[in-house]
C-alpha cells in the first residue's frame, strides 16, 4: 500500500480556476466551494462514505451553465485519485456497494485497475436523465463521473437498479461510488500486488 499523503493540485483555464488538497486515507472531511450547491453536497458525501478528506474550490463561469465546472473538478480530482493511488499494492483492489436512498437504490463496482472506463446505466429510470436538483443539472452527473474515471485510470460501473426522485437517485450513485471505492482501496497486508500481471 502507498504511503498516504496529501495531494495538492490545480487547474486554471479560461472557464474554471480550481484548486483541491486530497488525503485518500482520511477522516471522511469533505469541504467543497464549487459554486453549485448540490454538487458540494454530493463531493461531500462522496467524502464521507469513502474516507477519504476532500478540500476543493472552484470559481468557474457558472453563469454560463455548470458544465465546465464539474467536468474540470472531475478532471482534477481524478487527477489526485490517480496520484494517490498508483502504483497500487496492497489493497483489495475490487469494491462493490449498493446504496439506498429512499425509493432509490444504486449499485458502483470498482476495478483499480489503472485502466479508464465507465459504465453509467440509468435505464431504471423509466424518464430521460435530465432537469435540475437545486442549481445541478442532472445531465453532468455521468459528465463528472466520466472525467473521474478516465483521468484516475478506474474502472466503474455505476448502475441504478430502481427510483423515481432524482435527488434521491443522485445521491445513492455518488454514496455508492465512495462506499466501493473505500472497500477498493482497503489495505490488505496478504495482497502485494492484486494482479497476475505483477504490476498495476
Amino acid at each position: 500500500m502507498k504511503e498516504a499523503q496529501r495531494i495538492q493540485k490545480s487547474r486554471k483555464t479560461k472557464e474554471t480556476d480550481i484548486a483541491l488538497e486530497l488525503l485518500l486515507y482520511g477522516k471522511g472531511s469533505g469541504h467543497i466551494q464549487s459554486g453549485i450547491g448540490f454538487f458540494d453536497h454530493m463531493l461531500e458525501a462522496l467524502s464521507k462514505h469513502a474516507l477519504l478528506d476532500l478540500t476543493l474550490q472552484c470559481k468557474g463561469d457558472v453563469y454560463v451553465d455548470g458544465h465546465h465546472s464539474i467536468e474540470d473538478c472531475g478532471i482534477l480530482l481524478g487527477q489526485a485519485f490517480k496520484e494517490a493511488i498508483y502504483p497500487a499494492a496492497g489493497i483489495e483492489r475490487f469494491g462493490n456497494a449498493s446504496v439506498v436512498m429512499d425509493e432509490a437504490c444504486a449499485e458502483c463496482d470498482i476495478d483499480v485497475s489503472n485502466r479508464a472506463f465507465l459504465v453509467f446505466d440509468t435505464h431504471a429510470y423509466k424518464l430521460p436523465f435530465k432537469g435540475m436538483v437545486g442549481s445541478l443539472d442532472v445531465e453532468l452527473v455521468e459528465e463528472f463521473f466520466r472525467a473521474l474515471c478516465f483521468n484516475a485510470n478506474l474502472s466503474v460501473h455505476i448502475v441504478l437498479k430502481r427510483g423515481k426522485n432524482l435527488h434521491h437517485i443522485i445521491e445513492a450513485i455518488f454514496k455508492a461510488f465512495g462506499v466501493a471505492l473505500r472497500r477498493a482501496l482497503h489495505p490488505n497486508p496478504r495482497i502485494c500486488i492484486p494482479s497476475t500481471k505483477g504490476v498495476l
